[in-house]
């Protein structure tokens, strides 16, 4: 009966595992250090090869909790011709929130994300120069 007591020893490093993963999970959460992204509404790359490039996207959020990130990837070692510009249109109020990234006024800010905090119908507009820009529109876990 006694070695039957001392089995269950051998479970315990096993255990000592799982805090072995908790520290991965913790250092994902910290590249995205303000919320992590959920479920996804649009995630798209957008090319922008001159200034007349524009797109365009329309979706539905369900949520009130969501946000917007997007990823700057500039296309000439002349940081200031790369710039990008998203406009936001809550197609329910009409308002409009513009979110930029400047390689010539903040060229390190190349990651941005913005929360949301409005379901609803939107439109987003883009616009930029020399840059390619990964666009996500995602909903919002806790974190």
């Amino acid at each position: 009966g006694c070695t039957q007591g001392t089995n269950p020893a051998p479970v315990a490093p096993v255990s000592t595992q799982a805090p072995g993963a908790a520290p991965a999970s913790t250092t994902a959460a910290s590249s995205q250090p303000s919320f992590v992204m959920g479920d996804h509404y649009l995630e798209t790359q957008y090319k922008f090869n001159s200034p007349t490039d524009v797109y365009s996207e329309q979706f539905m959020v369900d949520a009130s909790s969501w946000a917007i990130k997007f990823d700057v990837s500039p296309k000439s070692d002349t940081l200031e011709k790369c710039w990008f510009q998203l406009d936001v249109y809550d197609m329910n109020s009409g308002k409009v929130a513009s979110y930029t990234y400047s390689g010539k006024d903040a060229p390190d800010k190349k990651v941005q994300q913005y929360a949301m905090y409005k379901p609803g119908s939107y439109k987003i507009d883009m616009k930029g120069n020399l840059v390619t820009v990964d666009v996500l529109v995602a909903k919002r876990n806790p974190s």
